[in-house]
């Protein structure tokens, strides 16, 4: 009930003044049954936009993190994403993946659409990275079909460490769905698993037009984190006196 209430009346209505979404390719969402929607992560705001513009609800593996925040803003964020139907996922860990597959295969079970980001975490940069293989295992163990989404200009509209949003434009892109039945069977095949990621990425470039990285978003962030503290180490501010 909140979730449609969200939906059509509280947040759906502002979401669409706000950010004026076009939407392409809507038709390529199924109306009934199970499937997946790959979508690249350029913005907070994400969760929101691609559920307000479906016609059917929508559920994402969001990280844990939204739902054990501090504080009163943590505990509205935990509030909305469970009310939203969200399902919190742990990434940390060498099981973390293994528990966002079952979660995931929980939703496709229902006959529902499950929504993924295969980089993992929000582009920090606008870049689009490197797809992570869970989609392909979800999608060969519940045999349905993959539809990539590219989501553009939400990276302008709100980039990460910005709360309050920009006033602008929005294209959501819906690509043709991707079947991959050819391979059932085989979702213990890492080379298999790899290609189906690979063509499921490339189906999202080609939506969306960014630039790819074949590097991991989390190992890129990781990596510029480590030498900017490293300049710091080397090269410390002067006090104000």
């Amino acid at each position: 009930m909140f979730y449609y209430l969200l939906k059509y009346v509280l947040l759906g209505p502002l979401l669409r003044v706000v950010f004026r979404p076009r939407i392409e390719g809507l038709e390529h969402v199924p109306p009934s049954g199970p499937a997946i929607v790959a979508g690249n992560h350029l913005s907070f705001s994400d969760h929101f936009l691609m559920p307000a513009v479906l016609k059917r609800r929508i559920t994402f593996l969001a990280k844990a993190e939204y739902f054990t925040g501090p504080g009163v803003k943590g505990r509205l964020t935990a509030f909305f994403f469970r009310s939203a139907g969200q399902i919190p996922v742990d990434r940390s860990g060498k099981d973390a993946g293994q528990a966002a597959i079952r979660e995931g295969l929980g939703v496709l079970s229902k006959g529902e659409l499950l929504g993924i980001y295969p980089e993992g975490t929000r582009s920090h940069d606008g870049r689009l990275y490197k797809g992570k293989v869970g989609v392909a295992v979800m999608a060969l163990r519940a045999g349905v079909p993959v539809i990539p989404c590219a989501m553009i200009g939400t990276f302008e509209a709100q980039p990460p460490g910005k709360v309050i949003p920009n006033v602008h434009p929005v294209v959501i892109r819906f690509g043709k769905p991707l079947e991959f039945s050819r391979y059932a069977g085989m979702e213990n095949e890492k080379a298999v698993l790899r290609a189906i990621t690979d063509e499921i990425m490339y189906a999202i470039l080609t939506l969306s037009e960014q630039e790819y990285v074949d590097q991991y978003a989390a190992v890129v962030k990781a990596e510029q984190a480590e030498a900017k503290g490293e300049r710091e180490r080397k090269f410390p501010r002067a006090p104000l006196s």
